[in-house]
């Protein structure tokens, strides 16, 4: 079945032209689609440089979300591979690593964790799942709600639909792969605020996606599609 990468990118072009070349070097892919996502540096020019097959430039940032919806809009792929665009050590085996469970169908969706040492990376093996390195079948990803695709909310939402519908996901440990900090992004002050930020923002999704149970059922997301 056809697999497409899709990678959301907001001012990200220290990193995801390497991210678009390893992609490009595994055959496990068919095709490569960049958002970026309001970026105002050269992202999108990367992308391209790098092999990517769409590269589409939103004129102001919507969020991650809003990205990955518009980047599923370009591809007709029943096999839907997210990937963030600051990752640093990324290797065709990670890529087989995640999509590989949802080709053979023994799962509906498939996520990797980061390796982040023993403590962190255990821990993590027992938290909710909201690495953004995710495959999953497209219908997974179809059936939920535009509201619940937007910042943190995404992680949890397609988590939760593949749990109320009974559909098997799990995760993979990614090895020796990470990401650019926010501290290195922004500064120690701003990039501590940020992650302050996200640690609300994360708990707060979770919250919400899970008092909405009744549209993440099979039920309910075909019930909004009709509304």
């Amino acid at each position: 079945m056809k697999v497409a990468a899709i990678i959301p990118a907001f001012n990200e072009e220290k990193t995801v032209g390497e991210v678009v070349k390893i992609i490009s070097q595994s055959s496990i892919v068919d095709e490569i689609i960049v958002i970026s996502d309001g970026s105002t540096d050269a992202s999108a020019q990367k992308a391209r440089e790098a092999g990517a097959n769409v590269v589409h430039e939103l004129p102001w940032r919507h969020g991650k979300g809003s990205a990955m919806s518009h980047g599923v809009t370009h591809t007709d792929a029943p096999i839907l591979l997210f990937l963030d665009a600051d990752l640093i050590g990324l290797t065709k085996k990670h890529i087989e690593d995640i999509v590989q469970p949802v080709l053979e169908g023994k799962r509906a969706m498939n996520v990797g964790l980061r390796e982040r040492g023993f403590f962190w990376t255990k821990l993590a093996w027992y938290l909710p799942l909201i690495g953004g390195e995710r495959a999953m079948q497209r219908q997974v990803f179809e059936n939920i709600p535009g509201r619940y695709l937007s910042g943190f909310k995404a992680e949890g939402a397609l988590n939760y639909y593949c749990r109320a519908n009974h559909l098997p996901y799990g995760k993979v440990i990614l090895r020796g792969i990470k990401i650019v900090r926010k501290m290195e992004k922004f500064g120690f002050w701003v990039g501590l605020w940020e992650y302050i930020k996200m640690g609300w923002q994360i708990i707060w999704a979770i919250t919400e996606v899970r008092l909405a149970r009744q549209v993440f059922t099979t039920k309910g997301a075909h019930e909004k599609h009709q509304h």
